[in-house]
């Protein structure tokens, strides 16, 4: 019963905007897992309310991070709805040399520079949050071209987040952020599937 209260007492001193992010936030995950295109729209409102968030909370990359994901979200929703004649959806490809000989360098660089820059402000964590900013671009992008490797870059960025969230209090972001890294892995399994697929 006393387990009841106290969940009771930590339910009630939640951030409804949060509680919302939240459930956007896993919904757009689980349907890009799945390769469904209508995770798309449901992005962009949940990093529309995590711009708030993250600017409460002084995660300043964070928060800009939001208005990149918002960019790509649309540039997303529009590449993937770009299907070839006949398929049911763009097809699943794998990271070249290239995406990976400008992706490494670009993290380092953006981490130095941004990092550099935060640390004069307020900002918490000013490398690691640029750090996590820096994958999660590259991520990003690679997700929206449909590059199987962003799901074990979210996988590895998302489990550095969740130290940060439970560190900054944001316990249910740092929950979602664990079922993230789940939901990552399953997105590996199964768009690698589709990709072994196309090429049989």
């Amino acid at each position: 019963m006393q387990i009841v209260h106290m969940l009771q007492d930590w339910w009630q001193h939640q951030n409804w905007l949060e509680v919302i992010g939240v459930i956007t936030g896993l919904l757009c995950v689980y349907l890009a897992a799945i390769n469904n295109i209508w995770n798309w729209p449901i992005a962009i409102i949940s990093v529309t309310i995590y711009i708030f968030i993250f600017f409460e909370a002084r995660l300043f990359a964070d928060m800009g991070l939001q208005v990149y994901f918002f960019v790509v979200n649309i540039y997303g929703w529009y590449y993937w709805s770009k299907k070839p004649a006949g398929e049911k959806k763009p097809p699943v490809t794998r990271i070249t040399q290239k995406e990976i000989i400008i992706a490494i360098p670009a993290i380092l660089l953006f981490t130095f520079i941004l990092g550099s820059l935060l640390k004069y402000t307020t900002a918490s964590y000013p490398y690691i949050d640029s750090f996590c900013t820096a994958c999660s671009l590259v991520a990003q992008v690679l997700l929206a071209r449909k590059v199987i490797e962003n799901w074990l870059i979210w996988v590895f960025v998302d489990i550095i987040y969740i130290g940060v969230y439970i560190y900054k209090d944001l316990h249910l972001t740092a929950v979602m952020y664990a079922i993230y890294v789940g939901i990552a892995i399953m997105g590996y399994i199964d768009w690698k599937k589709d990709w072994k697929r196309q090429v049989n």
